[in-house]
């Protein structure tokens, strides 16, 4: 009896017992309120199988996904002043931050790394919204100094991957320097000239927007990503104008020359090394050789006639374009 009571019954009554499912098995697309579940979200790219609605990634996810073999090293960031202002407001700013620590595992909002994408070396900054909103304050704004200074240092492009809300409130002044901060410190970069690729994620707006992620040489967009200063309920407010349907998303930036392209998430990996490619190749162009003496006489003799004759001012279309360019070179020993 003691063996039914002390060892059948409980393991008997823990096997009818309701098994209680994690949290994270199945996720809500904030789009289209499509349920999925959390391995299909995974393998998409955490982009909505439904409706393609890019759903925000985290900073490690960043780099997961642009770093060759998810391999990369994190460098160590200056450190700034916690709650310079003793901000408060329902809750302590220095607060705040622990809470932003402990639920994201990260010092602020921002991550820089460097490693090999299509194997060519590149600098990556990284702003995650999770961390208080991705505002930038006086961390992210070294953030972005440091990864401008690290990519001068290495020769490297510089990649950097905003999403934000913009300047930390919390910080006053002091995130507002940040702005023109940054702008010096890309500025410097492109003097040196290397590249400056931004990639713009939902939401980038305020004063990232206002600074350093306006300033690539090259700006790619994730499909339906919101890009702009201020709120659309702002801007309506303050200029009493409807405004169009969308007109901070990507895509109608696009359209209005305000991005260079939207690439599906997908695909982000494939087109960033790609253009770096182009941009960093190491082969040099092929030398532009002196024409020859004889064609040389030859298009200067076409020119002249061709000032004689009032009817057209163009050379002469029967002379063969060779005659204008030297092709292989080998005549330069005439």
């Amino acid at each position: 009896m003691n063996w039914l009571t002390n060892f059948v019954r409980p393991r008997i009554k823990k096997l009818l017992q309701p098994r209680e499912a994690p949290d994270n098995l199945w996720l809500q697309c904030p789009n289209c309120k499509e349920m999925i579940f959390h391995r299909e979200l995974e393998k998409a790219l955490h982009v909505c199988p439904s409706c393609q609605h890019h759903i925000r990634l985290t900073a490690n996810q960043r780099l997961e996904l642009l770093f060759d073999n998810k391999e990369w090293t994190e460098i160590q960031l200056p450190n700034v002043p916690v709650d310079p202002i003793k901000f408060k407001d329902l809750k302590k700013y220095s607060d705040r931050l622990k809470l932003a620590q402990e639920k994201t595992g990260m010092h602020d909002a921002a991550i820089v790394a460097h490693g090999n994408m299509g194997k060519i070396n590149v600098v990556v900054a990284v702003i995650d919204f999770s961390f208080l909103g991705g505002s930038m304050g006086a961390a992210v704004g070294e953030a972005i100094v440091s990864a401008a200074e690290l990519a001068i240092v290495q020769e490297s492009p510089l990649i950097v991957i905003p999403s934000s809300g913009g300047a930390r409130m919390q910080e006053g002044v002091l995130s507002l320097m940040q702005m023109p901060r940054t702008t010096v410190a890309i500025n410097k970069l492109r003097e040196k000239g290397y590249p400056y690729i931004v990639i713009l994620t939902d939401p980038t707006t305020g004063g990232v927007t206002a600074s350093f992620a306006m300033l690539g040489d090259i700006h790619i967009a994730e499909p339906g990503a919101v890009v702009g200063f201020a709120g659309a309920r702002v801007i309506e407010q303050t200029i009493r104008e409807t405004l169009p349907e969308g007109f901070q998303r990507s895509e109608y930036l696009l359209e209005h020359g305000m991005v260079d392209i939207v690439v599906h998430r997908s695909d982000l990996k494939n087109k960033v090394v790609q253009l770096l490619s182009l941009i960093m190749r190491p082969d040099p162009a092929a030398p532009i050789l002196p024409l020859n003496k004889n064609r040389k006489s030859k298009l200067f003799e076409s020119i002249k006639s061709s000032e004689h004759n009032s009817n057209s001012n163009i050379i002469d279309p029967s002379i063969p374009d060779t005659s204008l360019f030297e092709v292989d070179g080998n005549d330069n020993k005439n």
